[in-house]
């Protein structure tokens, strides 16, 4: 493969991979858990009690349930109830 092949092959991949949105490994994309931001049934898991874990929280922005967000965005996450928090947090039910 000449230099200039590799080259366009090498743009090509990474267009493809930027239009797609990428994976979280090919993105270098670093997440983290983020208590109180999920709405209803979107949680990614802990639901606190009754629960099992993914897509089981019972109201908005339930302080025990987490979502896995950018790591570094969670506490920037403003809710009706207050910011996203690193750590479960007591919510209103």
């Amino acid at each position: 493969m000449s230099k200039t092949n590799a080259v366009m092959l090498a743009a090509s991949v990474a267009a493809a991979l930027a239009l797609s949105g990428g994976t979280a490994s090919a993105a270098g994309d670093v997440k983290e858990k983020c208590y109180g931001v999920a709405l209803s049934g979107q949680n990614d898991c802990a639901a606190g009690p009754g629960t099992t874990c993914a897509a089981t929280s019972k109201i908005d922005y339930q302080g025990n349930s987490w979502k896995l967000v950018p790591k570094g965005t969670c506490t920037t996450m403003t809710t009706p109830f207050g910011p996203g928090s690193l750590v479960p947090i007591k919510r209103p039910s």
